[in-house]
């Protein structure tokens, strides 16, 4: 893999040493997201082309993945899905497994797109941070809080959600923007610069929740197009 560097020049993002050090950092001075770069070794491609004829998203178990008919490097990369599954259950997070050859899309976006290519914060009732880790194939892409802009404050998405709300931009109107996530998704700026997650990196990152003491890290999946190879990735 090539060897990963975050952007020198945003503050919001800083790396860390040791997965210890991911889950113990606070959050906090406006930093809102954290890498732990790794170079993985091991064959993941070998992984995910026991899953060719799969469509949408398969979630793989520990169970699942030991029973693949893997080389000696598909065994190594086997190895450490497994052990960074059971890493974050050990911190009593509840990572997901996926194999995805595609995501599925809104069948009627609306205003506002709210499917995962759209950039986003995740949001929560309580205190909760996002796991994220890119195996195989295209990164999760991040976007930096002052090149984004929330979609429901540009005036003509706004004026358009009204339409579709059909009433007045007042309290009612905006728990209709909440229940249905559109207060969640950002349009870049023309300027913006996204950046990559970079693969075999396990990242966390903040979420939108009542008191959270920084803004969420706004992120999505990457645009998949016809014959690119499918994502593994970690969720929690």
């Amino acid at each position: 893999m090539i060897p990963f560097t975050l952007p020198s020049d945003y503050p919001r993002l800083r790396t860390v040493e040791t997965f210890h050090e991911l889950v113990a950092t606070r959050f906090a001075d406006g930093v809102n997201a954290l890498c732990w770069p790794r170079t993985l070794p091991g064959d993941f491609s070998e992984v995910v082309k026991q899953f060719g004829g799969t469509a949408g998203i398969m979630t793989l178990d520990e169970a699942h993945l030991r029973a693949l008919p893997v080389s000696a490097a598909g065994r190594v990369a086997v190895d450490l899905l497994v052990a960074d599954l059971r890493l974050l259950r050990e911190h009593d997070l509840d990572p997901v497994l996926n194999c995805i050859h595609g995501y599925p899309r809104d069948e009627e976006p609306g205003p506002v797109v709210t499917d995962v290519f759209s950039f986003h914060a995740d949001s929560a009732t309580v205190p909760a941070d996002t796991y994220l880790c890119t195996y195989h194939g295209p990164a999760s892409e991040g976007l930096r809080n002052d090149e984004a802009q929330r979609r429901v404050e540009i005036p003509a998405t706004r004026a358009e959600l009204l339409r579709h709300f059909g009433g007045q931009d007042n309290d009612d109107f905006r728990c209709y923007l909440k229940e249905n996530c559109y207060d969640l998704h950002y349009a870049p700026v023309p300027s913006a610069r996204p950046f990559s997650f970079g693969l075999g990196n396990l990242w966390r990152i903040a979420c939108e929740y009542p008191g959270s003491p920084v803004p969420p890290c706004l992120h999505r999946a990457p645009a998949t197009l016809p014959g690119e190879p499918p994502r593994l990735l970690l969720i929690s």
